[in-house]
Formats: structure tokens, C-alpha cells, sequence
């Protein structure tokens, strides 16, 4: 099996309505995001996907997210951010926006960007069905990260 990763910086923010200390404010992070994927073979040009794929298809999934806010839509305040910001606010459904919750959407929007990709036969780049999403890890410090795959 033939493995490769990207690597995306972002600013993001969230708030943690849940949690009981300071990170139930909001605040921002400078996120890496990895996506790793996998492929039993390579293609014509030696590679599993060419890394400028890669940012073309994960660059709009990813960019919903930078300059973004994350937030519960239980979050008594969730309304009226919306309201404000738009798309700007991004919503995780009856739960709080963690690194771990974060890298589940980001590892279902980008497998959907992929299998869209698959079956767009007009770009530059061809992207072959064995080309599969292993995993996404999200980086919220240089120090922690949270990762998932299924």
C-alpha cells in the first residue's frame, strides 16, 4: 500500500460550550490538518495522487474553515452569530466543535470531495478509485492533535 499526506494550515476558531474552564470563550487556533491517503498502486506519473491534486480537492473543504468559527448549535449565542456571520459560523449539530469532532467532518466533506473528483473527468488532474481517505488529523497546538478515520 502507497501512503500520502497533505498538509493544510488554517486559523480557525471554536468555543466549547460544554467545557468548564476557559475554553467555553471563544478563541482561535492555528490548525494543521493532515489527510492521508492511500493506494494500492501508483499511476502513470509514479505518484498516488499529485500533491497539487490534493490541495485542489481538500482546498475548498478546508477553506470553509479558515477564518471560520466552530460552534454547538446549542450554544445559547449560536442564532445570532449566524445571523451576523453567515457562513462565517460553522455548525456542529447538537455538539461541541473539539479537535476530535473537527476531524470527522473534515474526514467526511474531504471523502466527498474525493468521490466527486473520481468522477470529474474534466480536470488536469485524474484522480483514480483506488485513491481512498485513510484518516484526518487535526493539529490545535503544535503539541496536541485529534484524528479520524473509519
Amino acid at each position: 500500500m502507497y501512503r500520502i499526506c497533505k498538509t493544510i494550515e488554517l486559523e480557525s476558531g471554536h468555543l466549547l460550550s460544554k467545557h468548564p474552564g476557559n475554553c467555553q470563550f471563544p478563541h482561535g487556533h492555528t490548525r494543521s490538518v493532515e489527510v492521508v491517503l492511500v493506494a494500492d498502486s501508483l499511476d502513470e506519473n509514479d505518484m498516488v495522487l499529485d500533491f497539487k491534486a490534493v490541495h485542489e480537492i481538500l482546498g475548498e473543504v478546508l477553506e470553509k474553515f479558515d477564518h471560520a468559527l466552530c460552534m454547538n448549535t446549542d450554544d445559547p449565542h449560536y442564532a445570532a452569530l449566524r445571523e451576523a456571520y453567515g457562513e462565517r459560523i460553522i455548525a456542529f449539530p447538537h455538539s461541541d466543535p473539539t479537535s476530535e469532532a473537527m476531524a470527522a467532518t473534515v474526514y467526511y466533506r474531504a471523502k466527498e470531495a474525493l468521490a466527486q473528483a473520481v468522477e470529474n473527468t474534466a480536470t488536469r488532474y485524474s484522480v483514480r478509485r483506488c485513491v481512498q481517505l485513510e484518516r484526518v488529523r487535526v493539529w490545535e497546538t503544535s503539541s496536541t492533535w485529534a484524528e479520524y478515520s473509519e
